[in-house]
């Protein structure tokens, strides 16, 4: 555990972070997509052993400003909440997360990791038989 007051331990290390973009895309494509009021996760499992977090705050979401508080609430709830095991995360935060307070970030976030289970198979579409 932490100590309160050794900052350096608190951060979120270079190791805990999704940091390229084909890692991205990845877990786009292979994980699994939640969707919450604040936010969108998308989860997929690693072979790393630790739980890493990614966050995609376009301009869309609002100045960088903006952008950069809903990221500091998001490290901050994934920081206090690691989940165990090997994790990728990535979150989308939306504009409803810059009027939320953390406790409801954080809700929102144990509530959308809770509800994550395999990733239903896709299905194929179905093609008329010819006869």
């Amino acid at each position: 555990m932490h100590e309160p007051g050794n900052a350096q331990d608190a951060r979120l290390r270079r190791v805990e972070r999704v940091r390229r973009r084909p890692e991205y895309e990845a877990i786009y494509e292979q994980g699994r997509r939640l969707s919450g009021r604040l936010m969108t996760v998308f989860v997929q499992a690693n072979s790393l052993g630790r739980a890493r977090l990614g966050i995609a705050a376009t301009r869309k979401l609002g100045s960088a400003v903006i952008r950069n508080r809903a990221k500091r609430l998001v490290r901050e709830v994934f920081r206090r909440n690691k989940p165990p095991g090997g994790l990728d995360i990535v979150v989308i935060p939306r504009r409803e997360m810059i009027e939320a307070d953390y406790a409801h970030v954080e809700a929102e976030f144990l509530s959308i990791l809770t509800r994550r289970g395999p990733k239903p198979a896709r299905r194929e579409p179905s093609r008329p038989t010819a006869s």
